[in-house]
């Protein structure tokens, strides 16, 4: 068990069942994206959350830009916490970019996961009419870059609700806000252009771990053409389509988020 990597991460491992399920937020999230979801699966499963380096309790000095600069540094995270921890056929949940990055890694390193699902993922973020439809032109993106270098609280507010897209819900939009203004507004951006500006369209057919795609409605970020797509494309997966809205089920509609998991888990793992 390697200790540092454990302590950089801010790895917590808890539950005490034989198969280990690795839960992996998103951008400008850390670990406690998961509280409402995580705790159902310890009584059956090995549970294990982190953050990525550059968020929540992680080691900042480990931060290297040239690193995080594409997904593969945070792949290679998440490849890190499992070898850390000597997991194998591991389940991986990966919420939007983190879905992607937990791909990533299994491409690297198949033999490390059993399954992994996806919660609102996208290959790409950008339209590239006619074939896909992203959800965003690039002037948009770089628009959101600019906001945040010019004016990153305000950013941060705009963000929350666009990414949640459930004005019933302001309770939730503020605790989504409070995790985007706790992470380093550098390391923010440069984890927003890494994940914004990439293009992993190429990488799904390279997947041979089988995969759940959960898919919202009026997900913003990641539409249902998305899901579709990486559904079409993506070797061994199945779509379920949710009746949660927006883009974060697992912290505005936990209990549906956990059924999906379970039923997918007692079927297949």
């Amino acid at each position: 068990m390697n200790e540092a990597i454990l302590s950089r991460n801010d790895v917590k491992v808890k539950g005490s069942g034989k198969t280990s399920i690795i839960f992996a937020p998103g951008f400008g999230c850390d670990q406690s994206v998961w509280n409402a979801v995580a705790p159902a699966f310890e009584e059956e499963h090995q549970v294990i959350l982190f953050d990525y380096v550059g968020s929540g309790n992680s080691d900042l000095r480990a931060y290297d830009l040239n690193r995080y600069g594409t997904l593969d540094g945070y792949a290679q995270d998440v490849l890190d916490v499992c070898e850390a921890l000597d997991l194998g056929e591991t389940v991986f949940v990966g919420h939007s970019v983190g879905a992607v990055i937990g791909m990533l890694a299994s491409i690297r390193r198949p033999e490390l996961f059993s399954h992994i699902v996806m919660v609102g993922p996208s290959p790409c973020y950008l339209n590239d009419p006619p074939e896909y439809f992203g959800g965003f032109e690039e002037e948009q993106l770089l628009g959101l870059l600019e906001m945040m270098e010019k004016n990153y609280i305000g950013w941060a507010t705009v963000f929350a609700a666009t990414v949640l897209n459930q004005p019933d819900r302001p309770e939730i939009k503020e605790e989504l806000e409070s995790r985007f203004c706790s992470t380093d507004p550098v390391i923010a951006r440069q984890f927003a252009k890494a994940a914004f500006f990439s293009d992993h369209r190429g990488d799904l057919s390279k997947v041979t771990v089988p995969s759940l795609i959960l898919q919202c409605a009026d997900d913003i970020i990641a539409p249902e053409a998305v899901g579709e797509y990486m559904h079409k494309h993506l070797p061994y997966s199945r779509l379920k389509q949710m009746e949660a809205r927006g883009h974060c089920p697992h912290m505005s509609h936990p209990e549906e988020t956990i059924q999906l998991i379970s039923d997918y888990l007692k079927v297949y793992v």
